[in-house]
């Protein structure tokens, strides 16, 4: 992506893995940040060589990490109940990103035919175990072939988003329902913790979205946004993260109430810490 007409927007740390400094630049056209300088693919996989990776892992070894699961398990009920409310017919589901396999579980048990793809060998196997079908890629699935396709905290990964988002148009029956969930860089945790914000999460988070950028990016292959969901649990995992990163521990009661008030301002601007955003064809 050209970044000669985008303006610095901050600059930001890899906290996680290398200590690397990137910047995030402000696409004023589509209101979305873009990490700069992206790694070369070839490259890439060394950046989810963390292990506190933790959506890559089943692991329970800390009071942090229990806490995810247990609140995982109410998420997953949720989004189990969402895909169920677009498509009331069950039918064939992709989950792009599917980690563990843990919302493809729920949904298979629910009568759903699922199909996983997931880059990360390791979380891959996990999910084998549980009896979850992969694919490697999008390559060798047909045309209009899913009633439901979904992207929890996918898409800002991925490095060519517009060959993304016209395969995911490809991919979705003219009925069909798509359903993307991303961090929102304009939630009022992300400008309590500016640099620190964990949900930037440089440089495997390649791209940063507002709701106009979804918009914008899904109008240009002929869908449209029907609604925008929060995604409450995301401010307080993000804010102890973000505590982490600024303190160099996690401050349970000062994320809490970051979190508690980063959601009770969204009430009114719905500027969630993480958006669900519902996607038909038009």
């Amino acid at each position: 992506m050209n970044l000669t007409d985008k303006k610095h927007f901050l600059t930001v740390k890899d906290y996680s893995v290398s200590q690397e400094i990137f910047d995030l630049h402000h696409d004023a056209t589509l209101d979305m940040l873009v990490t700069y300088p992206q790694p070369e693919l070839d490259k890439l996989g060394r950046y989810y060589e963390s292990v506190d990776y933790i959506s890559h892992t089943d692991s329970k070894r800390s009071l942090f990490e229990k806490a995810y699961h247990f609140v995982k398990g109410i998420a997953l009920k949720n989004k189990l109940e969402l895909i169920n409310t677009e498509q009331t017919s069950k039918g064939q589901l992709l989950d792009i990103g599917a980690g563990t396999g843990d919302f493809l579980l729920v949904a298979k048990n629910n009568g759903w035919n699922t199909t996983g793809i997931e880059p990360s060998e390791k979380a891959k196997a996990i999910a084998i175990t549980k009896g979850i079908s992969f694919v490697p890629d999008t390559s060798s699935l047909a045309s209009h072939s899913f009633d439901c396709i979904t992207m929890w905290h996918v898409l800002e990964h991925v490095p060519d988003l517009d060959f993304q988002i016209k395969e995911l148009k490809r991919l979705l029956k003219p009925t069909g329902t798509l359903i993307v969930a991303v961090p929102n860089f304009k939630s009022y945790d992300a400008n309590h913790y500016q640099q620190f914000w964990a949900a930037y999460d440089v440089p495997i988070h390649f791209w940063h979205f507002s709701k106009k950028a979804i918009e914008i990016l899904f109008q240009k292959e002929n869908m449209k946004l029907k609604r925008v969901l929060p995604m409450k649990f995301d401010s307080f995992y993000v804010s102890l993260l973000s505590e982490k990163y600024k303190t160099g521990k996690m401050n349970y009661f000062s994320a809490f109430f970051v979190g508690l008030r980063s959601n009770w301002k969204a009430r009114r601007t719905n500027e969630y810490s993480s958006l669900i955003y519902v996607l038909k064809n038009k």
